[in-house]
């Protein structure tokens, strides 16, 4: 049984930093390509990066480049989401999501919730 658990999501203030995990079970993730969404209420999911099968490469959304970094441990099969100069727009429920190649099929996670408040 495929798994994939976020954890690290909370509350934080404006301007503050916080670095959301993402630890997967079941699957081969050094085969993995992997991805961060998030939603916010009332939204369509959107993605926020993703980072390639040997953590070398990675994308973000213009919406929060220069501010998150993905990376990954692929010895602990774990993906992170460094979040920093957080802002309310942030706020929203954060996956991630897995993309196996070798196998062509795609988890994901339950998500945790980010909120960003004074």
């Amino acid at each position: 049984q495929v798994q994939l658990v976020e954890s690290g999501g909370g509350l934080v203030q404006p301007g503050g930093s916080l670095t959301l995990s993402c630890t997967a079970d079941g699957i081969t993730f050094s085969d993995s390509h992997m991805y961060w969404f998030r939603q916010a209420p009332g939204k369509e999911p959107d993605l926020v990066g993703s980072i390639n099968t040997a953590g070398e490469d990675s994308n973000y959304a213009d919406s929060v480049k220069g501010r998150f970094t993905i990376s990954r441990d692929n010895a602990k099969s774990t993906v992170y989401l460094q979040m920093n100069k957080l802002k309310p727009d942030d706020t929203a429920v954060y996956y991630c999501r897995a993309w196996v190649e070798t196998k062509k099929s795609l988890y994901w996670g339950q998500g945790t919730q980010v909120t960003v408040s004074s």
